[in-house]
């Protein structure tokens, strides 16, 4: 089955990729294995995985790579380097040194503190992929907040809106109260003033009620 994967390298593939990479280095394997590994974990190609490689994920471990590179001469001193894959495998001769070789001290010295730098390393890895995943949860908060914000935004919206309608209604019946109470003034200006009697003058000069 042939890897096709399209999408966008995750930090989590950067991880991966360095920390094979880096194995091989160290333990005498080809780089072209190692994305191989990595291709067949990822579900993509080698070439895709050397071209992450060598333009992204590289240089940010070139302390990292001159330490496996260390490690790397050290076992092959020590004749414990595997051969790479797809090459013959070769038998390892002890030749003799042609300088004084390194007291017990020193060496045990020189890889502890070797040991010490893959650790820091893989710490370094390790921590590194933490706050890839504390990323991702930040980031999906931040959109349930964002759509929170949304669903509060819309219900203030709808509040308002019932609130202006609200407010025409009271508006409404105020001016219709007003009305009201203009029609029984004016009813009752008039009520009073067909009460009032009406008087004129005879040739007598007398006041005499006129009958309406």
């Amino acid at each position: 089955m042939v890897a096709s994967r399209q999408d966008a390298w995750t930090e989590d593939d950067d991880l991966v990729l360095a920390e094979v990479t880096l194995r091989h280095i160290r333990e005498g394997g080809t780089q072209l294995a190692a994305f191989e590994e990595v291709g067949q974990r990822l579900g993509r190609t080698a070439a895709a995985c050397g071209f992450r490689w060598n333009s992204c994920v590289r240089k940010r471990y070139d302390a990292a790579i001159s330490i496996a590179k260390s490690q790397r001469q050290q076992l092959k001193k020590m004749g414990r380097v595997a051969p790479a894959q797809g090459t013959p495998e070769v038998e390892v001769v002890a030749l003799p040194p042609k300088r004084q070789a390194p007291v017990i001290g020193e060496v045990s010295k020189q890889t502890d503190d070797e040991e010490q730098q893959i650790e820091s390393v893989i710490r370094m890895l390790v921590n590194q992929k933490e706050l890839s995943r504390r990323l991702r949860q930040l980031e999906q908060e931040l959109e349930g907040k964002e759509l929170e914000i949304k669903e509060l935004t819309e219900a203030h919206a709808k509040a308002r809106r019932e609130l202006e309608q609200v407010r025409g209604v009271n508006d409404d019946y105020r001016a219709l109260v007003q009305i009201m109470e203009r029609a029984r003034k004016l009813a009752f200006l008039q009520e009073e003033d067909s009460s009032k009697a009406i008087f004129k003058m005879d040739e007598n000069g007398n006041l005499e009620r006129v009958e309406k």
